[in-house]
């Protein structure tokens, strides 16, 4: 393969890896394989267990490096202080807590299995950290990154990190290598007091200087992009010069302006760069993994493997389990830790150059770390499947009561409880605030802890949750519910949810997202009854809004009049009123000049021309004047407690065989006319009669299939049979 490399040629090389990258990706997406598996196995193919294509290391660590920063800004950037106080707890005590009993399991394994007290410390200690970079980018691909397990998973990660860089500042201060003349504990104090005046110039800045230059920078987005990277970059630097890490540094830089207005801005904009620069990571990852050492271990690296693969989530699950968390998100935030991490990695290479560990153990932990990050990376995409397999044997890490998700359980309290919402984002919060407009009960359900306290501070009752969790469903007053409702467009999820009511035998109605067409068919079949499509709804609506009437003014007139169209919304006061029943003119002095429905405008408005919810009714007048007239056609139907229903029921009536209604047809039997129900379908013995006509004779024994509204079913039910 060299005739084909020029070697030398930084930027040939980098090509390279890039086509390789590209060709590996494309197969592994074919395959449905997770990019970072396939990313991983072209550092592999190119390093020097395979074509050893790489030979610019450093240019290949920088960017890594570079990537990792920004990843870990991102994070930081969604942080603030808040959420941190809102985890922080149980983020410590999960991560100390699996670093410890991690540590002492891994470390008797190891000496059973006859390695050197120093060696089973180093394989021990490398077992107990976790890669914060793979696992934010999965939570991030699945969207899981501001759910309660994903906030916990990143605390507790982030507290493994600390304690990492922690390790290895002692090994190094053991072995010499950061300064003979200070004792391992002053080397500890020394970096704590680093640690204190890193984040009080941090804390001073962000008090002081941060807000000013962002808002003079702000002036341009590109220069506002420049900065956060600058920034970024800059603090990882000076973190990794104090003796932290540079993923530490990154992450503070990013929670620095997490309290900021443009923490949105700046994280949308940099999402394809990060993405982009952390194949660089997972490239040299791979190239460092070197196969020759790994024979000799194959059955040592199984038993460590299942160890980290099954017992590291198994701790973080106990512990969570005894402080009240529920075990579903005990197991979710457990998945985080069923890997070891490029901390482990550095951490064996360190030993190896202090002379602690021999080549041996280092091959024993790079080994663990291939299997260990591959597997745990289609665990943690197969998270939900995984768990409703193993959910019956998992109980044991759940308390009677799992009082920190409480909210969960209140819910099920509820009574008059007509809609379930799963998804409080921006497109379920506005579907929210036009319910309870219509004065509606509303249940929210999300598992992001800031939207259930926003929305909680408002009034509304919410529920920490999934709704693709069995258990999590029967906490919900789902038998009580008329509707349950997912505005998250996720297929997967939906198809869950959608099949768990099914299997529950929810007798009310199913509304659900979608992505697009295709979508939607799947999840019809699935049983929804209404499908949501946020963007094509959204573009048919500003369609609309681009062939407004206001567009339609012509001439040169000077006169004082404004020209304004104004959108009947459901439930006013005037749906389905004739336009001579308005009398707009007489209470607001404005003229209704034309009507736009559906795009297309009607000028020739006859009084007995009846208006309803979407139209668009254009008016003319003086600014103040169409202002008083808009308010005037926002009045809303008053929501009486005795106002009927706005619902139909579907019931069988019965024809005995004695019935002297036996032989008349539908038409002589009036029954919409003389009970205000329609015969909709008869069933004749085993077939069924869809859409009979008028003229449709019945017969003893039949039934008919009815609908209408309850009082009316209720009322011809006490007559049956007929």
């Amino acid at each position: 393969m060299d005739h084909f490399i020029i070697h030398g040629n930084v930027f040939f090389e980098i090509a390279t890896i890039l086509a390789l990258a590209t060709a590996i990706g494309a197969v592994g997406h074919k395959l449905r394989q997770p990019l970072i598996v396939s990313f991983l196995a072209v550092g592999i193919l190119a390093g020097p267990s395979g074509l050893g294509l790489i030979e610019s290391h450093e240019k290949i660590e920088l960017l890594a490096h570079i990537g990792i920063s920004l990843l870990l800004f991102v994070v930081g950037l969604k942080l603030d202080l808040n959420i941190i106080r809102t985890v922080g707890n149980v983020a410590l005590a999960t991560g100390l807590g699996q670093v410890i009993f991690t540590s002492l399991i891994g470390f008797f394994i190891a000496l059973a299995m006859e390695f050197p007290i120093v060696g089973a410390a180093y394989i021990a200690v490398a077992l107990t950290f976790s890669s914060t970079i793979i696992i934010v980018k999965l939570l991030s691909d699945k969207k899981e990154i501001d759910s309660l397990h994903g906030r916990i998973a990143i605390g507790f990660l982030l507290v493994q990190d600390i304690a990492a860089i922690l390790a290895m500042i002692g090994l190094t201060a053991l072995g010499g290598g950061i300064s003979g003349d200070r004792p391992p504990v002053a080397e500890v104090l020394l970096i704590l007091g680093k640690g204190l005046a890193f984040l009080g110039l941090i804390a001073f800045l962000m008090r002081y200087g941060l807000p000013g230059l962002l808002k003079r920078i702000s002036k341009s987005q590109e220069l506002l992009v420049l900065f956060a990277i600058a920034w970024a970059v800059l603090l990882a630097a000076l973190g990794d010069t104090l003796g932290f890490s540079k993923e530490v540094g990154a992450f503070l830089a990013g929670i620095s302006l997490a309290s900021t207005e443009y923490r949105e801005a700046i994280g949308a904009r940099l999402v394809s760069l990060r993405d982009f620069l952390l194949l660089f990571f997972f490239i040299d990852l791979g190239t460092r993994l070197e196969f020759g050492l790994l024979g000799a271990q194959l059955d040592k690296a199984a038993i460590f493997s299942v160890f980290v693969l099954v017992g590291n989530p198994l701790i973080v699950m106990a512990i969570m389990g005894i402080m009240g968390y529920r075990r579903r998100t005990g197991f979710m935030s457990g998945l985080a830790v069923a890997q070891i991490s490029e901390f482990s990695l550095i951490l064996g290479a360190l030993g190896v150059s202090l002379g602690h560990i021999d080549m041996t153990a280092m091959g024993l932990i790079t080994l663990v770390g291939v299997v260990t990050i591959c597997a745990s990376t289609y665990m943690i995409l197969n998270s939900g499947k995984l768990y409703e397999v193993l959910s019956p044997f998992l109980k044991i890490f759940e308390r009677k009561n799992p009082y920190r998700e409480a909210e969960a359980c209140e819910s099920a309290a509820l009574t008059g409880v007509e809609i379930i919402l799963l998804g409080l984002g921006n497109y379920g919060s506005e579907i929210v605030n036009h319910l309870l407009e219509r004065g509606k009960m509303v249940l929210g359900v999300d598992f992001d802890p800031q939207n259930l306290s926003w929305w909680r501070k408002r009034g509304l009752p919410v529920a920490y949750g999934d709704g693709s969790d069995p258990e999590f469903l029967d906490l919900l007053p789902v038998d009580r519910a008329r509707w349950v409702v997912s505005t998250v467009r996720d297929r997967d999820l939906n198809t869950t949810l959608l099949k768990l009511l099914k299997t529950r035998r929810f007798n009310g109605k199913k509304a659900v997202a979608a992505r697009d067409e295709d979508e939607a068919a799947s999840l019809r079949a699935e049983g929804a009854n209404v499908i949501f499509l946020p963007y094509h709804d959204a573009a048919e609506y500003a369609s609309d809004a681009l062939t407004e009437a206001p567009q339609l003014l012509q001439g040169g007139v000077d006169w004082p009049l404004t020209l304004n169209e104004v959108r009947l919304r459901p439930g006013s006061l005037f749906s389905g009123q004739k336009i001579s029943e308005l009398a707009l003119r007489a209470q607001t002095g404005v003229s209704l000049l034309a009507l736009n429905r559906a795009g297309k405008v009607y000028f020739d408005l006859k009084p007995d021309l009846s208006i309803y919810p979407g139209d668009h009714l254009i008016l003319m007048g003086t600014p103040g004047d169409v202002k008083k007239a808009e308010e005037y056609l926002d009045q809303r139907e008053p929501l009486g407690d005795d106002r009927e229903p706005s619902v139909f029921t579907l019931a069988r009536i019965a024809v005995s065989p004695y019935s002297p209604r036996a032989g008349q047809t539908l038409a002589d039997l009036r029954f919409r006319q003389d009970h205000q129900v329609t015969v909709v379908g008869v069933q004749r013995g085993e077939n069924r009669i869809t859409a009979p006509k008028a003229s449709f004779t019945l017969q003893a024994g039949d039934e008919l299939i009815v609908v209408g509204s309850e009082a009316a079913i209720e009322r011809i039910q006490a007559r049956t049979p007929l």
